[in-house]
Order: structure tokens, then sequence, then C-alpha cells
């Protein structure tokens, strides 16, 4: 099933953030439908840096390659602000649709960015996203390829111009609509009252920040449509990173840690190790069945 029939369904998404192939064949295993490639989550685990802007276009393109490679369900990718113009957004759009990408993701901030939880953004005007997402679209080969337009207004602008924004988004032909940073359910619910019927749309979970923490359950009752969690697998990974590295430093040996990790056979299990060795024996042999 593709993305663009999936969202047409009444159930909600859960797109769990994913940062590597790895954490993206996890995520498949435990069932999810659907995943979300975060720039941020990238720049944490391969740049050890904040969601200020660093990461660029090809480690994202080079990430997304990789990960569709070991997986095959939909991937809806941050393109952050299509990394400059409308001609760079039509480039990030070729990229990312050749690497695999069934959604981009594209906001309204200036660039760099930096995450829609941080203080002291920026916007660039209307007019230019919605030359943004039109160019985007020029730009696609396949119209299963969605365009999902992010306004970071409400920080910067307020409520009511967010809204405005995410009007003109809409009639400019954005797939779905991220309204990012939403401080309150009535706020939540005033969004979706408003395009629910219209329009697919993204809520974003970010432990600490801005908009308030619900389940999926209660999200789907208000009218969203997808719910991503982009941070929260590279917030898990750090904080038992930090715990291992600590018993490690302190004792000597994975022995204090081993009931919170995988031994060598159960991290091989996870991986599909014996079917791809039994695969590779298959070819050796001459054999295709």
């Amino acid at each position: 099933m593709s993305l663009k029939t999936r969202l047409a369904s009444d159930e909600i998404l859960v797109a769990p953030g994913v940062f590597d192939a790895l954490t993206a064949a996890l995520a498949a295993q435990a069932g999810f439908e659907a995943l979300y490639l975060s720039g941020a989550a990238v720049a944490y685990t391969r740049l050890g840096r904040p969601d200020i802007g660093l990461t660029s276009v090809s480690e994202m393109t080079d990430t997304m390659a990789l990960i569709r490679d070991r997986v095959d369900i939909p991937v809806i990718i941050d393109a952050d602000t299509g990394f400059g113009n409308a001609l760079n957004a039509q480039r990030t759009m070729r990229l990312y649709e050749r690497a695999g990408a069934n959604a981009l993701q594209v906001e309204d901030q200036t660039y760099p960015k930096r995450c829609g939880h941080l203080a002291e953004k920026s916007i660039i005007p209307t007019r230019e996203m919605v030359g943004k997402i039109a160019a985007m679209a020029d730009a696609r080969a396949s119209d299963e390829t969605l365009i999902i337009a992010r306004t970071d207004a409400v920080a910067v602008e307020g409520f009511d111009a967010a809204i405005d924004r995410a009007e003109a988004y809409v009639e400019a032909g954005a797939d779905a609509l991220f309204i990012e940073a939403l401080r309150s359910v009535d706020e939540m619910k005033t969004v979706t009252e408003r395009f629910k019927d219209r329009v697919p749309l993204l809520v974003n979970m970010v432990e600490g920040g801005a908009t308030p923490i619900q389940n999926a359950s209660f999200l789907n009752d208000l009218g969203f449509s997808i719910v991503i969690f982009p941070g929260g697998i590279v917030r898990a990974l750090a904080h038992t990173a930090e715990s291992y590295y600590q018993s490690l430093m302190a004792t000597g040996s994975n022995r204090a840690f081993a009931d919170r990790m995988f031994d060598f056979g159960g991290l091989n299990d996870r991986l599909g190790t014996d079917e791809m060795l039994a695969l590779g024996k298959r070819y050796e042999s001459g054999r295709r069945d």
C-alpha cells in the first residue's frame, strides 16, 4: 500500500523517528507501517550536534538510500527548508525521491533552520514558501511522492498567522499539512476542525517540546492523520549509551550491563544474519529458487 493510499484511511499513521538502517529495521520489525527520517536525529547521531541546520542534503540523501536498501515500508523524510531557495528545494526533491523517499516535509524557516521547538526562529515570506511548494511539485517524478508543508509561524508570528500560512500552503498544492509547535490541545483542535476534511494533518510529539504529549489514539480522535516521534529513539539510545559507558568505565566489563543489551546472537537474530548467509550459499550453488 502506498503512503498516499494509507493516508486516505481514518486511522492515524504512527511514524517513529529513525536515523539509520538499523533503527529503521528495528522499527519495521516492531510493526510500524511507516518511518520518519528525522534531520534532527541525523544531526544528533552522525554529527553529534544540535538541530540547527548543520546537516547537509547529501548526508540526508545518503542516509535515506541506506534505509531504503534495508526496509521497504514508506519513509517520510525531513527536507528542512529544501536547503535553500526554490531551485535547491527542487534538487532536494529529485535527490530524495531517487533515494527512495515517499514524502518530503519542507518548512518555511529561513536557512539555516533550527529545531521547531527551539527559540528565536525566523521564517520566510509566505509567497516564497508557496513558490517552494510549487517548485517541488514540478520536480517530483511521481504524484505518489507527497509534499508535507510545515509552518513554524506559531512561535514567530502567532497562531492566527500560522493558520493563514497553512491555508496558503494547501492552496499551493501541499499534499499534507504540518503546523509545528502547537502549544495546547485547544490549538490542536482548532487546526483539525479547520483542515482535517481537506488535507491530511501531521502532528509532532517531542518530549520536552512546546506541544503537549498525547498518545496516538487521542490524536486520532482529534483528526490528525500522522503522528511522528522524531527524536525519541535518539533520546532513548543516548540515555542507554551514557549508562553503558559509565558502567564499563566503572567496572571494566560489560557483565554488569548484560541484562540491558543484546548478546552477540541476539543482535544477529535481529539483523537477519542467518537468513543472509543462507541466501548467499544458495546463490553460490547457482540456484535462484
